[in-house]
């Protein structure tokens, strides 16, 4: 399903008016044309049958659609000029309406940021932080010597090797062995041996 039509106001009708005015005028000029062709055209030949006069009536006639043309002529410039205009209007109306619209979000968007006032406070405690922590990597840089800064950064690779060092190292390994279930064979032979007795039917 399409969307709805749009709405047809009074400003697109008066458009649509002065440009059907326009085209009507077209339509009239190209008639007159014709005509004036047409008139020339009987003047020749009533002057070929000798008929001056009525050669000289069809030449009155064409200066005549020839006055009414040059005024369609001026008519037609002034309502394509009037045209143009209202439709350039139309176009300045909907730039101002723009630029309103505009106007209002950047005043949104500014009022949400604070105003002026707040964006300048904030940058001046931005540059006062930075300016703070200048401040102490100076004062840093002042109280630790050359000699000192080494020391600190030799001690610092002293404890990245310690560090790299404990976690490369791996729990060792037990070497007693475990205490497992005995063999049968070994179980017999742990088990103590009853002492041989007398033959008692030896002589």
């Amino acid at each position: 399903m399409g969307g709805k039509p749009s709405k047809v106001t009074a400003q697109d009708k008066a458009i649509l008016d002065l440009k059907s005015q326009r085209d009507k005028l077209h339509q009239y000029q190209r008639r007159i044309t014709l005509l004036t062709d047409k008139e020339t055209d009987v003047a020749r030949k009533l002057l070929a049958r000798g008929d001056k006069k009525g050669a000289l009536l069809a030449l009155r006639r064409k200066k005549y659609q020839e006055s009414l043309l040059s005024k369609t002529d001026a008519q037609l410039e002034q309502l394509e000029k009037l045209t143009a205009n209202v439709e350039f209007a139309r176009i300045q109306k909907d730039v101002v309406f723009g630029l309103q619209q505009g106007t209002k979000v950047l005043k949104e968007i500014h009022a949400e940021m604070g105003g002026i006032e707040h964006v300048e406070k904030l940058m001046g405690e931005t540059a006062d932080a930075i300016a703070y922590q200048q401040e102490v990597s100076d004062m840093l840089g002042g109280r630790i010597s050359n000699q000192d800064e080494q020391e600190v950064e030799d001690e610092l690779a002293a404890l990245q090797a310690d560090v790299a060092g404990e976690s490369k190292e791996l729990p060792s390994v037990p070497i007693a062995r475990l205490p497992g279930r005995q063999t049968d064979a070994a179980q017999k032979s742990a088990e103590p041996t009853e002492p041989e007795r007398p033959n008692m039917l030896a002589a």
